[in-house]
């Protein structure tokens, strides 16, 4: 039984600033021993619970921030930048579920902490078929393509609520309560790595009941911008319109070629704020 891993960094227990999660800031190291911690509870729940192979995809900053000799379960690890299907490379139709670990909220959300979707410095909101959606609702579009099902979501109670709308059968670790952006009332560390070993295990169990993600196709995405200039540089990639002066939309019947649209249309913005 195969589990794909995606694991980003905010949604860890205690992280509550960039400056923990980003390298070289002199806190980075210690954190990213937590989510380390995390993404190993998540392996050995499903383990517990059948699973026998992993890919843990490093999904967040330069995507380099797990020990790969410490990795449980001895998971494959991919790393790196510039990955063609970012936070999803590496899935495909083999794998028999999708684990998000250490998730956040969308940029749009009320409390969220550490939240953004996707580039902070560019987008306000995106839309998935007129619900607002995070990173996982957007990631969900590769699962839904390859037909696996997305089983597990960590991080803060908003995140775990967005990713329902997507996906409404995944089971949530809520290891954080967000009180604003910046500030959350988290579990420790212990007993946030016993609640995911706990919710992983019981993710794989329920398997047999495990549904797709549930997206209409053809799927819409629509994205806000921060500013006009960002809508106006989207508009370069085939088959993405301008609605309004700072909003872009695009749609497609195959959720992967959606998904890569969309990654398309992050990285060029990228070039304007970088």
């Amino acid at each position: 039984m195969k589990v794909f891993l995606s694991s980003d960094m905010e949604g860890t227990a205690g992280v509550v600033d960039w400056s923990q999660c980003l390298a070289p800031q002199p806190e980075y190291q210690y954190y990213r021993g937590l989510l380390q911690d995390e993404v190993n509870a998540a392996i050995d729940g499903a383990m517990s619970a059948g699973a026998t192979e992993f890919l843990v995809n490093d999904s967040h900053s330069s995507m380099q921030n797990l020990r790969p000799d410490a990795l449980h379960g001895r998971a494959r690890y991919l790393s790196g930048r510039h990955k063609p299907m970012y936070m999803m490379q590496g899935l495909d139709a083999s794998f028999d579920a999708v684990f998000f670990v250490s998730y956040h909220g969308s940029m749009a959300s009320e409390a969220s902490t550490l939240s953004h979707t996707y580039n902070p410095r560019a987008i306000a909101r995106v839309l998935l078929n007129g619900i607002e959606v995070g990173e996982s609702g957007i990631n969900s579009l590769v699962a839904l393509g390859h037909g696996v099902p997305v089983v597990l979501i960590t991080g803060d109670d908003t995140t775990a609520e967005e990713a329902a709308r997507i996906t409404p059968g995944v089971v949530p670790a809520v290891v954080k309560h967000s009180v604003t952006r910046f500030a959350a009332e988290s579990l420790h560390p212990e007993e946030a790595k016993e609640l995911i070993h706990d919710a992983a295990g019981r993710a794989i169990a329920g398997l047999g009941d495990a549904q797709v993600p549930a997206i209409t196709l053809p799927a819409t995405l629509e994205v806000l911008f921060l500013n006009g200039d960002f809508a106006e540089m989207a508009t370069w990639v085939q088959g993405v319109t301008r609605v309004d002066t700072r909003t872009v939309t695009f749609s497609d019947e195959d959720p992967i070629r959606l998904f890569r649209t969309f990654i398309t249309v992050v990285q060029l913005t990228r070039a304007i704020v970088e």
